[in-house]
């Protein structure tokens, strides 16, 4: 067992809501009501974890700045523990470099950026870890404006770079980015999302007349990107033939799953201002792209709306896996609920999500169940992009307290429906900030769910889950046949009492930011699972014995039984 972060005092509070009304017989008036407890406590400071994001260019307004950079959460060193790894967009020759926090024993956070060839310096944007050679450690991959930076684990918390040799070669600003195995051969591939083709000497202004940050539609967008794995740690660049290269987006989110139910991968791009692109696999080394046949390109209205970051998982619990994507405050974030499969329809106004406290410009989320009631919630991390009035933000700079805005929160509830919390979360929601990458993971080994957000110009915030009364839950991380590595793709499902639960493992989810990769399902009152069937990568289907729940488990492929046949095989190992 991990030790847990210990501190002198806690950070826990709450803010009071008050209610104008009349008072009832019999009931407690509002002033009497205690207060929601709130579901994250702000340990940055406890934590050891001092990074400030620092965006620098040239030019004040130039436009990359505004975007951002994202966060990882991996066991950079193998020794069971989560890191934290930070980004700078900051230029090459910068003394900002991006930051490794390796975690001890004790739960605090120390810097080893010196010695783990990480600390480089550029106009960063995403990261993406993923095990691109099969030798068991997590490799990282950096996308940047412009380019990207392939690091190999050499062991220890130590990386190489080795984009030149890997073949990697992206001329395009790119943002988010998803190892997949798309041709089922046992390697990981590599999915970049690519945004516009910027142009630095061009000056933009707000409605007032003042300067501002572009909006993407002043530039054409750009293609993405499909590097497929030939093995040890080279790539060749498939775009053409598999026929990304003739769709043009600006794309910030990426997610990659089966989503028409053939058992093989596909890829969901967010495009800022223009209709979302689905590429449906067609196992022969191509793509189709189907967004508007499968309702994804759009929203109910027939609008393309500024899409940011993307959640993933099964919102209504009929086995089938949902998206949710974050948009511009002038517009309503959308949740496409999946059903028939293969089809997505926007079910935004009858969720709870469409009236939401307030308004806000969303990029990274996270589907994931914090209060463990075995029913999704969402997490948003908000900040604008272009002027709003000047906001109550003390942690940040003068010139960004303007696209500072709040965070927000929503309790998952019966029938794929959700209640707006976010005013009862001080740590997450309460102070304004321009906040971008937004990762989850388990930092301090006590089974739930934290969150780490990183804004930009001002200090990144780690968020500890205190969730009072959590329910029952479990952990599961894969292991694929191919080697040692966590088995992206796999799909987890196991029956909550006769409500099936459906989860993906991917890191690759939100807006440019790398989780952990490890299956979480949250139970409720339910203190023990027979069994879960996972659905792995290349197609296989097995059964496994769990029994004990409040548990992490490590599952390995070819070690279960055939899913349909006998009793399911035991899990192999837990902690």
């Amino acid at each position: 067992m991990r030790a847990k972060w210990v501190y002198g005092g806690s950070l826990l509070c709450s803010l009071a809501v008050v209610v104008a009304c009349q008072k009832k017989p019999d009931t407690p008036s509002a002033s009497s009501r205690p207060a929601p407890a709130a579901w994250f406590e702000d340990i940055t400071t406890h934590s050891g974890i001092d990074f400030v994001h620092v965006a620098d260019y040239p030019q004040e307004y130039a436009m990359p700045r505004i975007v951002g950079s994202g966060v990882a959460l991996f066991d950079a060193d193998g020794d069971g523990r989560l890191d934290v790894y930070l980004l700078h967009n900051s230029p090459p020759n910068s003394a900002h470099v991006n930051r490794l926090f390796r975690q001890k024993a004790d739960g605090t956070f120390e810097d080893v950026t010196a010695d783990s060839g990480l600390g480089v310096a550029g106009h960063h944007m995403g990261v993406i870890v993923g095990d691109i050679d099969n030798d068991g450690r997590p490799d990282v991959l950096l996308t940047l404006w412009t380019g990207v930076r392939l690091f190999r684990n050499l062991g220890a918390g130590r990386f190489r770079d080795i984009t030149a040799e890997a073949g990697l070669v992206n001329p395009s600003w790119g943002t988010s980015a998803s190892l997949f195995d798309f041709d089922r051969d046992g390697w990981l591939d590599l999915f970049v999302t690519n945004y516009v083709d910027y142009d630095p000497t061009w000056v933009c202004r707000s409605p007032a007349g003042e300067l501002d940050f572009c909006s993407p539609k002043v530039f054409p967008g750009t293609t993405s990107k499909l590097y497929r794995n030939l093995g040890q740690g080279k790539f060749e660049d498939v775009s053409v033939r598999a026929g990304i290269h003739q769709h043009i987006g600006p794309g910030l989110g990426v997610v990659t799953a089966d989503f028409d139910g053939d058992g093989w991968p596909d890829i969901f791009v967010a495009n800022d201002g223009k209709p979302n692109h689905m590429f449906i696999n067609r196992r022969d080394g191509t793509f189709r792209e189907e967004a508007v046949a499968r309702g994804v390109a759009y929203n109910q209205m027939g609008q393309a709306q500024a899409g940011m970051g993307i959640g993933i998982g099964d919102v209504n619990d009929d086995g089938l896996l949902d998206l949710f994507v974050t948009h511009l405050n002038t517009e309503t974030n959308t949740l496409w609920l999946q059903g028939p499969p293969g089809l997505f329809r926007d079910r935004t106004p009858t969720s709870g999500l469409a009236r939401p406290q307030w308004r806000a410009t969303g990029f990274g989320t996270v589907l994931a169940d914090f209060d463990h009631d075995g029913r999704l919630d969402v997490a948003i991390a908000n900040g604008a992009v272009l002027k709003l009035s000047q906001q109550e933000a003390p942690s940040l700079p003068p010139f960004w307290r303007p696209y500072a805005e709040r965070n927000q929160l929503f309790r998952g509830e019966q029938g794929g429906k959700f209640r707006d919390i976010s005013a009862t979360e001080p740590a997450f929601c309460g102070e304004p900030n321009v906040a971008r990458g937004l990762a989850l993971g388990d930092l301090d080994g006590d089974g739930s769910l934290d969150l780490v957000v990183t804004s930009i110009g001002s200090r990144v915030k780690i968020l500890r889950n205190v969730v009072p009364h959590r329910g029952h839950w479990l952990r599961i991380r894969l292991i694929e046949t191919a080697g040692q590595r966590d088995a992206y793709g796999a799909v987890v499902s196991l029956n909550l009492g006769g409500r099936p639960l459906v989860r993906l493992l991917t890191p690759a989810f939100s807006y440019l930011s790398s989780s952990e990769p490890v299956v979480h399902f949250g139970l409720g009152d339910t203190n023990r699972v027979a069994e879960v069937r996972v659905l792995w990568p290349d197609g296989q289907k097995e059964r496994f014995a769990i029994g004990a729940v409040d548990r992490t488990i490590e599952l390995r492929q070819g070690t279960g039984l055939p899913d349909g046949i006998g009793n399911a095989a035991p899990a192999t190992w837990s902690r």
